[in-house]
């Protein structure tokens, strides 16, 4: 049975009301006549659907949406763009309000949004809600389309695909009206890496997630002379090494056979084949010490505002995790959380999505990360901090794998004394809706527990300027040209 399907067994009582959450065309249509409903509705929603995610189920899923609502409410993004569509509704909204339409006003005040696809999806929409900078930004449900799922599952909207039809859509649909707004932290990511002296692009665009800038890269004022540099932002996790390199693996194959992808559980299936074929079972038999993270980047932190310090990775560690939810990998959580002794003697708390710290956890191969099957299990917690840098140097091998949001790309690294600098910093937060299964936690809960739980524990520079703060989520960094096929996004 489907998560959106349970939905429904357990609020059967509740009657659907299309009202509750339709919108009047002339508020989502600026050339449309005006004609004002005579209620306002309780939860007023616009949509975006990836038609491609999920095999078949984004378009059914698109399908059911329209007949339920205001089909212009409904959006496929393989059509419109997130950011042109709320930026001509606001425009109207703001409009309709400075005309005195008090019915636009409350829309404004009660709008929520939902987005059906990917991790990357998810967070597409979510960096063109941080670029718009609205006065009150609109809270997102995700429904969960992709592969992992993570950002649906920590907000409790499940990780398995959906159902599709009428009763399924009326059951999520009552889900957002009761769901509770959360507010989660962004963090801003900046990749600067040496330009080649042949001019020609570094990495090829596809090469890099459309959060990384790969399309339109930074203005000229935020560039140095004689670097590319990349920004955008991710709200789960950044990755690299072997969770990186076995992700890249699936992309790859599922570009190149997209026929043999159209099911979550053969889709989950191929990507455990795929660890297992890239050697990361046996790690330190199939990939050399060359590839441990420790050789290959030295890693600096900031616990404390301005004050940086480097952070030791242990040699085996071959991949490193920096999180912001409670969720990795469909659903697992590497962070755990830390008993007292933990908290007394290294200063660790549990992971809150709204704390401004990230969490940075490690794993020496494919059966460490088994461990967080077990119930209190864990990777090698490294540090929290406020923000982290990545320093790439000419090495023993001349790339590595990184990911951001379930997007991988391959990385190059230098093969002179140059430099790839990776710096992730916090920016800001955004709204997110939660159900009453959620896991996420916020510091500000008071129903969070003030002490932490007892666990066993396995484990053994240059400041961006302001003005490089500038540029940030989805209306630029995010924007995915035409012509490109977003069925590449999860």
């Amino acid at each position: 049975m489907s998560d959106l399907a349970v939905m429904v067994d357990s609020n059967s009582e509740t009657v659907f009301l299309a009202e509750d959450f339709q919108i009047p065309t002339y508020i989502l249509k600026p050339e449309s006549e005006v004609v004002t409903a005579s209620n306002v509705p309780a939860c007023p929603v616009i949509v975006f659907i990836n038609s491609k995610s999920g095999g078949q189920l984004g378009g059914n899923l698109l399908v059911t949406f329209r007949s339920l609502l205001n089909e212009n409410q409904v959006f496929d993004l393989g059509d419109e763009a997130p950011d042109k569509v709320l930026h001509k509704i606001y425009v109207n909204l703001e409009k309709l309000k400075h005309n005195g339409d008090e019915f636009a006003g409350n829309i404004e005040k009660r709008l929520r949004l939902i987005v059906a696809g990917g991790d990357g999806t998810a967070g597409w929409l979510l960096g063109v809600v941080c670029d718009l900078k609205l006065s009150h930004p609109p809270p997102i449900a995700t429904v969960p389309l992709g592969t992992g799922n993570n950002l649906p599952f920590a907000f409790g909207w499940g990780k398995k695909n959906p159902g599709t039809d009428d009763h399924a859509v009326k059951s999520f649909l009552g889900q957002v009206k009761k769901a509770k707004e959360m507010k989660i932290d962004n963090w801003h990511i900046l990749m600067r890496m040496k330009a080649p002296k042949e001019p020609c692009d570094p990495i090829a665009p596809l090469e890099l997630p459309h959060s990384l800038h790969a399309f339109h890269r930074v203005s000229d004022a935020d560039e140095m002379e004689g670097f590319h540099t990349f920004r955008g932002g991710f709200w789960n996790y950044f990755s690299m090494g072997m969770d990186a390199q076995v992700s890249y693996a699936f992309h790859s194959e599922r570009k190149l056979h997209p026929e043999k992808f159209k099911n979550q559980l053969i889709n989950q299936g191929t990507y455990a084949k795929l660890g297992c074929t890239q050697g990361w079972f046996a790690a330190s038999l199939f990939h050399p010490s060359s590839r441990s993270v420790a050789h290959l980047a030295k890693v600096r932190i900031q616990k404390k505002q301005d004050q940086w310090e480097e952070l030791p990775i242990p040699n085996s560690i071959r991949s490193i995790v920096c999180l912001n939810l409670p969720s990795f990998s469909g659903g697992l959580n590497p962070w755990g959380t830390p008993n007292q002794k933990k908290k007394r003697d290294r200063g660790l708390t549990r992971p809150f999505v709204d704390d401004g710290l990230l969490e940075i956890v490690g794993f020496r191969d494919a059966w460490h990360g088994l461990v967080l099957l077990a119930p209190k299990g864990h990777g090698t917690r490294l540090a929290q901090a406020h923000r982290i840098r990545f320093e790439f140097h000419k090495g023993a091998i001349d790339h590595t794998y990184m990911r951001i949001d379930g997007e991988p790309w391959k990385q190059p690294i230098p093969g002179d004394d140059d430099t790839v600098v990776v710096e992730i910093s916090h920016l800001g937060q955004v709204n997110m809706l939660a159900t009453e299964n959620c896991r996420s936690r916020s510091v500000h809960d008071p129903t969070t527990p003030s002490h932490d739980d007892d666990e066993g524990d396995d484990s053994n520079e240059e400041d961006l300027t302001e003005e490089e703060f500038r540029k940030f989520g989805a209306a630029d960094t995010f924007k995915i040209p035409d012509g490109v096929d977003i069925s590449h996004l999860s």
